[in-house]
């Protein structure tokens, strides 16, 4: 258990900072990263949907709290394909007057509502294993609790996988988190399995205490999205980001020191700032092409990196007006 909680959270720090080397990224990710998240979150709608449905019927007729915990815990993460639906199709929109930066953190809004659903199916589950456990029943039809478990397991590591890969792809962590989300539900489906077979083993608090480990799965899972949706939205980003950055700035001829430099997610899209110092007798049009070549170096360097804009400061009179940035938006065709 232990094991598989750490490989969950290094999964999910990863989710924060992905670092995609793919051609791909020369793609406009406002375009592409869009369609291709929306597609997978309707996939995702449907499947576990489907997936649900099934387990609903067989709750209806054995009264299984495992079943019933794993069941809304699907159902939950089926509806989290709407927000993140919504929050991808107004992050297409266009940058306004009013929207500088434009609406790509919706995206990280609809972490916040993903982090209070994941909570409230941890609830309903927890509830209902308790109430099971100070009222023991027998599991009725254990064999057919056994089968759901299976389809609740197969439904929930389709939709993992691939979330995850076009997350990952796109850049996206709210989807790649929630990939890791549909994952943790397929082992607790598995769990259900558990229960069916002690109950065909004439235990029937194995039905209660399963459905409460599902519980405190939901709960680790829970704790480790929070954790991640927070740093998003403090604009933390992995410092190895900045550090190859940073090499790729210092290694441009011309550029003697990178004094400043921060990177920023808003939504699944990199944007960057950096202050460089070349030397004070360089003419406006050398610092210029110096920028350029700077701006041209982080946008290959960097996936997922939508903007730069690099500030030139001379090396010997740092209260000289002699002052040059230039702002590069890059844009790519879609697939």
């Amino acid at each position: 258990m232990d094991q598989h909680r750490h490989g969950l959270g290094s999964r999910l720090r990863h989710a924060v900072t992905p670092h995609s080397h793919d051609t791909a990224d020369k793609v406009d990710p406002a375009l592409e990263g869009s369609a291709a998240g929306l597609r997978a979150l309707w996939f995702s709608l449907l499947a576990l949907g489907v997936t649900a449905a099934l387990q609903a019927v067989v709750v209806a007729f054995s009264g299984s709290a495992a079943l019933l915990g794993d069941t809304l815990h699907n159902i939950a993460d089926a509806l989290t394909a709407v927000p993140l639906g919504v929050a991808f199709i107004l992050g297409r929109r266009a940058a306004t007057r009013a929207y500088t930066y434009g609406f790509g953190r919706a995206e990280d809004l609809a972490g916040i509502v993903i982090v209070l659903v994941i909570a409230a199916s941890a609830v309903a589950a927890g509830w209902t294993a308790f109430d099971r456990l100070l009222d023991p029943r027998p599991m009725q039809h254990a064999g057919w609790v056994l089968a759901a478990g299976v389809i609740g397991f197969a439904g929930n590591e389709l939709v993992a996988r691939y979330r995850m890969s076009v997350g990952r792809r796109i850049g996206s962590a709210a989807l790649v988190a929630d990939g890791l989300h549909a994952r943790t539900d397929g082992f607790a489906s598995l769990a259900v399995v558990v229960a069916a077979g002690g109950s065909l083993l004439g235990l029937p608090w194995a039905d209660a205490v399963v459905g409460l480990a599902i519980t405190v799965a939901i709960v680790f899972v829970l704790a480790d999205a929070a954790r991640q949706i927070y740093r998003r939205l403090m604009d933390r980003v992995d410092p190895a980001l900045v550090d190859r950055a940073e090499l790729a700035l210092r290694a441009i001829a011309g550029i003697q020191e990178v004094p400043a430099l921060r990177l920023r997610w808003i939504g699944h899209r990199l944007h960057a700032e950096a202050t460089v110092v070349v030397a004070a007798d360089l003419s406006l049009l050398a610092a210029h092409e110096i920028a350029a070549d700077a701006e041209h170096q982080l946008t290959h360097s960097i996936a997922h990196l939508a903007t730069a804009t690099v500030h030139v400061d001379p090396a010997t009179y740092p209260g000289d007006s002699h002052h040059v940035t230039l702002s590069h938006h890059r844009r790519a065709h879609a697939h």
